[in-house]
């Protein structure tokens, strides 16, 4: 049976990246993105829903991130989910996904795009086993209230 694992997501950090190293030095890099979706419900009223997704990095892309990007600012991620699974102190199973990022690009926006990165919109940054940067966001028709996204 075939798979496929691909997420494409435009945002904003919702918190500041947070770097730390695994026992081999390689960089990791933890953050949040936050997605808005806006659409008109079946009365007519104006609806938000805001999406907050926990992202990672690795290697130079984690360190790039973590230079380059800090809460508020915005960035279109290219990536795979990861599930994640543990047990707390308590005893208690706990799990969650996580977007591995791939891939990620610099957008121009609140707080400025790239800063001094040496690129600017349109910037790519490639990561492990990623195909070429992301060129380009593509938008999908969001259903309403009544709809089934399939």
């Amino acid at each position: 049976m075939a798979s496929f694992n691909k997420v494409l997501l435009m945002g904003n950090l919702t918190r500041d990246p947070q770097l730390s190293y695994t026992p081999s030095q390689t960089a990791v890099v933890d953050f949040g993105v936050a997605t808005n979706r806006k659409w008109t419900a079946q009365d007519g009223g104006q609806r938000d829903e805001t999406c907050f997704v926990d992202c990672r990095a690795f290697g130079r892309m984690a360190e790039n991130i973590n230079k380059f990007f800090s809460k508020g600012k915005p960035i279109f991620l290219e990536g795979r989910l990861t599930y994640d699974s543990w047990t707390a102190q308590d005893g208690t199973k706990k799990s969650r996904l996580r977007i591995t990022v791939e891939n990620f690009q610099f957008l121009p926006g609140t707080g400025g795009g790239a800063g001094g990165a040496g690129g600017g919109p349109g910037h790519a940054e490639q990561g492990y086993g990623g195909d070429q940067g992301v060129s380009q966001a593509r938008s999908f028709d969001q259903p309403g209230d009544d709809e089934i996204p399939f």
